[in-house]
């Protein structure tokens, strides 16, 4: 057979599969009530198990891994469609909670609103507040539990705190309270930072024995912080860090902080853009206690917590993979008072109102414990 035969053959055979694929695919909604009739659950494990068996025992040898990852990812397009059905009409389903926060097309995003911020004037959290919000009305406080407080508590409409850096990696403690909270997300923005060394007026890069600055700034100075072979004191914010020099009665200290700091504490700047790369940026996320999903939404956060068996990770990721869904990020967290057990976090390229959206908030229930939806907003860049 020359080429042209041969993918005339493989048309052929490809044809023969998309049929049968339609077929079995279609097969979904009678299995759906079928197992809504019985009460099972759409995750059969041990089925589950015997056919990809079957299937790896009639394959030739060389070609076992290959059948076993088609046949395992037919199943669970299957399972997603079976739970599309059974969640029909359902109006505790997943997708129809999270549509109903949905906001109509003439309700953009406010330019106005009280806003929770960690720590004092100059912060990079009320630089992003300012970026996010035309007009904020911020209020501080001390630790990033207080903004979520604060939201809470109805204090303040919305939190600004940050979630990951691009160097120095993830605000565990910002997690954490996502999780005990339960907000939702419903804006985020990268900022790029740009850490400036800050000292008295007169005081000279020589003098410096003593570095402020909050723990992400201090990992992202790394390089520099080493070069100047000083003591690193840890501070709550960078910006509390530069009120701290600022106050002292001591000339060999200085702060990490935001060029903004400069004028509102009267500092100098003894060295400008210390960090390591200069390509460092913080994403900032908008909280709120009410779930809300403005218009233009894109990118959605999940938190999910998997069975402690081998595989729960996989069958998440297949899950995602068989709906076309773009996971830009994945973060682990351990669960509080179960040793060695993680609950995961998800970013997700998935627009509010989409199909594949909908679909994979309704087929999750089976391959993970307990699904979180924190929200599907926009990106400001």
């Amino acid at each position: 057979m020359d080429l042209t035969d041969i993918r005339a053959r493989i048309d052929e055979i490809d044809d023969g599969i998309l049929s049968l694929f339609c077929e079995r695919m279609g097969l979904a909604s009678a299995v759906a009530e079928a197992k809504r009739g019985s009460g099972r659950a759409v995750f059969d494990p041990a089925r589950e198990r015997d056919k990809l068996a079957r299937a790896a025992a009639a394959a030739p040898g060389e070609l076992e891994p290959y059948v076993t990852s088609l046949f395992s990812l037919l199943m669970s397009m299957n399972k997603a469609e079976q739970q599309k059905v059974m969640r029909a009409g359902d109006p505790e389903a997943p997708s129809a909670v999270a549509r109903a926060s949905y906001l109509d097309v003439d309700s953009p995003f406010p330019t106005t609103a009280t806003v929770a911020c960690q720590g004092v004037e100059g912060a990079y959290s009320q630089i992003a507040a300012c970026r996010l919000f035309r007009v904020p009305s911020i209020t501080y406080f001390s630790t990033f539990e207080g903004v979520f407080r604060a939201v809470r508590d109805g204090f303040c409409d919305y939190g600004v705190v940050p979630i990951e850096n691009s160097s120095a990696g993830s605000v565990n403690a910002v997690y954490d309270l996502l999780a005990q909270y339960r907000f939702s997300i419903v804006r985020s923005l990268r900022l790029k930072i740009d850490h400036q060394l800050l000292a008295k007026p007169g005081t000279r890069l020589a003098d410096i024995t003593e570095v402020h600055s909050h723990e992400q700034a201090v990992a992202q100075c790394a390089g520099f912080l080493e070069r100047l072979g000083c003591r690193v004191r840890v501070a709550p914010n960078t910006a509390m860090a530069a009120e701290l020099v600022a106050r002292s009665d001591r000339r060999d200290v200085a702060a990490l902080s935001s060029r903004a700091c400069a004028g509102l504490y009267g500092l100098d700047v003894l060295e400008s853009d210390v960090q390591d790369t200069d390509h460092n940026y913080t994403r900032f996320i908008v909280i709120s206690s009410q779930p809300q999903v403005f218009p233009g939404a894109t990118r959605t956060s999940l938190m999910l917590t998997v069975n402690h068996e081998p595989g729960s990770l996989y069958r998440v990721l297949e899950r995602f993979y068989a709906l076309d869904v773009n996971l830009v990020k994945l973060e682990s967290r351990p669960i509080p008072g179960r040793d060695f057990e993680f609950m995961f976090y998800f970013d997700l390229d998935c627009p509010a109102g989409s199909r594949p959206l909908d679909v994979l908030l309704d087929a999750l229930d089976d391959v993970c414990e307990r699904c979180t939806y924190f929200g599907t907003y926009t990106e400001v860049v």
